[in-house]
């Protein structure tokens, strides 16, 4: 029987109503990123970025036995996240670390599951050794799963073609906080880009497709044909890039790929 992640989702139990918001509005994407995670009998998974939003339900539905989390913080220190549920309490330990420029604090093939769910486009240094750490950390085997806005969606191009705004999906900066310090999207990639840079790292592209963000629907019916007609590939033009890639060890890893570094 097909599980019912949207409902589960909306039964999160939440620090505070504020988040509410936040969360109804990236439902589709939270819903998708859980179908796309492999089930287990009693795995281990990691979350970079973790805002526990699909965390618990890594352990409570899709079968991890040890999730844990991790988030930029001061190398060495941690929290231990808890959420209770009418069955029992889920908890997790968050590690804090640079994804772009620490060793992830764990042994080598640890984890048989990463997720690395709207990060990268925030990775302002080394984007590679997020991925190349992942890889260590995961088992002969074991998955990465990466979602990222699309550079060369549908959305982007009218927004090219208009010619007022930025083409990236979230161009916007934050606003300063010394509190909460936030990079924004640096470098959104192209669902090409995305499977180069995995395969660069190390990892075998099991599934890498984009899906339609509700709010641009529309360019898509305006697009798709001056494209076609025009001679450019119209697949992959969703405003989101989803990709679930294996780890292989026999696959060797470039480093500094040529299309994502200069000299």
């Amino acid at each position: 029987m097909p599980v019912d992640f949207e409902r589960a989702l909306r039964t999160l139990p939440l620090d505070n109503e504020a988040a509410r918001p936040y969360l109804e509005k990236h439902l589709p994407r939270l819903v998708k990123t859980l179908e796309l995670v492999p089930q287990s009998e009693g795995g281990r998974a990691l979350e970079l970025g973790c805002y526990m939003q699909i965390t618990p339900f890594l352990q409570r539905i899709c079968g991890y036995r040890e999730v844990r989390g991790a988030y930029y913080g001061k190398p060495g220190t941690q929290d231990r996240k808890t959420m209770s549920f009418p069955d029992g309490d889920f908890t997790c330990l968050v590690d804090h670390f640079d994804a772009e420029r620490d060793p992830f604090p764990y042994p080598e093939g640890y984890f048989d599951l990463v997720l690395a769910t709207e990060i990268v486009e925030h990775m302002a240094y080394d984007p590679m050794h997020l991925f190349v750490e992942s890889g260590r950390v995961l088992c002969e085997g074991g998955r990465l799963l990466v979602s990222t806005p699309n550079a060369a969606s549908f959305a982007s191009i009218a927004k090219a073609l208009d010619g007022r705004t930025n083409p990236q999906i979230f161009p916007q900066y934050k606003r300063p906080d010394p509190m909460f310090p936030e990079i924004g999207h640096v470098h959104e990639y192209t669902a090409h880009e995305l499977r180069l840079t995995l395969e660069a790292a190390g990892f075998e592209i099991e599934r890498l497709f984009t899906t339609t963000i509700e709010e641009y629907a529309l360019h898509a019916e305006m697009l798709k044909p001056l494209l076609e007609a025009l001679g450019y590939e119209a697949e992959d033009r969703g405003e989101q890039t989803w990709c679930l890639a294996a780890k292989r060890g026999e696959l060797r890893i470039n480093r500094y790929p040529e299309f994502l570094y200069s000299e």
